[in-house]
């Protein structure tokens, strides 16, 4: 089996890096990566041969990257993206075999240089198949990177995506700006503050992409949690924290990957 992968970044690098850890035969392409390392090149045509081929590109360019591809392989070709919305690219259609996927894995770093080996290991891998077949030979590849896959369908993603990465990601984002004109409270930040604006350093263009993209989810989740915000504070806060507590915890020992 030979793999493929287009787009070094974080989550393309740390799959390259993964499948040569594992012994796959694997091929890396990367205008700016290309011929600094061994398997690794600028050109398309290494991808001839693969009978899997992972997109990571970024959201803004992957549907254009995935058409271009059908140039490159065959139709029993096997190939997958990793964008973190899949409502807009389960709309097209390829001459390929695609299966729309996400692996819910990242650091708030980017780039090659910060992919490593095991940033999948524990994680949910989402897969969102047209037909809601995931062939076998995904299957096993996603596994052996220690990931856990989970099927649903793109809307569903996209809606659950919104609470628990994209969402956050706007909060991170919006708390740090909330402090920033207050000397003080910068000065006394500490970690509390670190983690909860830790997002606020994701890539600026995988931010601006999701909030284009699925900013109607986003919008509702806010307002959701606007509402759970007003209703936690308003009567009963002991009772509520203590109930949300056991739940936080409940979601750890029942295996629940809480980045």
């Amino acid at each position: 089996m030979k793999i493929g992968v287009v787009g070094l970044g974080l989550i393309g690098g740390s799959i390259f890096k993964s499948l040569q850890v594992l012994g796959y035969d694997v091929v890396g392409i990367s205008t700016s990566q290309g011929g600094k390392y061994e398997n690794i090149y600028s050109d398309w045509k290494y991808l001839s041969e693969c009978d899997v081929v992972f997109v990571c590109s970024p959201m803004n360019r992957v549907v254009a990257d995935l058409k271009d591809l059908e140039n490159y392989v065959s139709n029993d070709t096997i190939v997958a993206d990793v964008s973190s919305l899949k409502g807009f690219v389960s709309k097209e259609n390829f001459s390929y075999n695609f299966i729309p996927s996400h692996p819910m894995a990242g650091t708030e770093f980017s780039g090659f240089e910060h992919s490593f080996d095991g940033l999948f290991k524990g994680a949910k891998w989402v897969l969102t198949p047209n037909d809601g077949i995931v062939p076998d030979m995904l299957k096993k590849i996603i596994t052996d990177m220690g990931a856990k896959i989970v099927v649903a369908s793109p809307f569903e993603h996209d809606e659950a995506v919104a609470l628990v990465s994209h969402m956050p990601l706007v909060l991170s984002q919006a708390l740090f700006l909330t402090a920033n004109d207050n000397s003080l409270a910068k000065t006394l930040a500490a970690s509390g503050f670190r983690d909860m604006t830790r997002l606020a350093l994701s890539s600026e263009e995988m931010a601006c992409d999701m909030v284009e993209k699925n900013s109607e989810n986003i919008q509702k989740a806010i307002l959701k949690l606007y509402a759970n915000i007003g209703g936690l504070i308003k009567d009963n806060y002991p009772e509520k924290i203590h109930e949300i507590k056991s739940e936080r915890e409940k979601m750890y020992k029942d295996g629940v990957n809480v980045l």
